[in-house]
């Protein structure tokens, strides 16, 4: 059987090979910081854009208006009989019978079991 036999100024002991790891760990992170995080710069937010913004919210709120004011005239003219022009759209009005759900409610329902609110939408397709 033959033996192995090392030069002593290979052989290592074993807290050497954990000190030369450290040593080329370090030197291949010392440039490095793991721990250091960097966050991109703040970007700047400009006066045009906030005028932008606020524009836009009030050009909202007169389109939401506009909305508004056009289906109750719809709701109204359906209500009173209005005629649909032939075309690809239709609209009728849709009733909804439903319970009231509020908490309220709850306490109310022992004594009124059957109480209900109407609502009107406008269906248009």
């Amino acid at each position: 059987m033959a033996s192995h036999i090392v030069p002593p100024a290979v052989e290592q002991s074993e807290s050497a090979v954990i000190s030369n790891r450290l040593e080329a760990y370090r030197a291949d992170h010392q440039t490095k910081h793991p721990f250091v995080v960097q966050f991109p710069a703040p970007q700047t937010i400009t006066q045009l854009e906030l005028a932008t913004l606020l524009s836009l919210r009030g050009r909202l709120h007169q389109v939401e208006k506009q909305v508004q004011e056009a289906e109750q005239s719809i709701k109204t003219r359906l209500a009173a009989g209005a005629i649909l022009e032939p075309g690809d759209y239709g609209a009728e009005l849709k009733e909804d019978f439903r319970r009231n759900v509020w908490w309220k409610d709850v306490v109310v329902r022992l004594a009124e079991r059957l109480r209900t609110s109407r609502t009107v939408s406008l269906v248009i397709e």
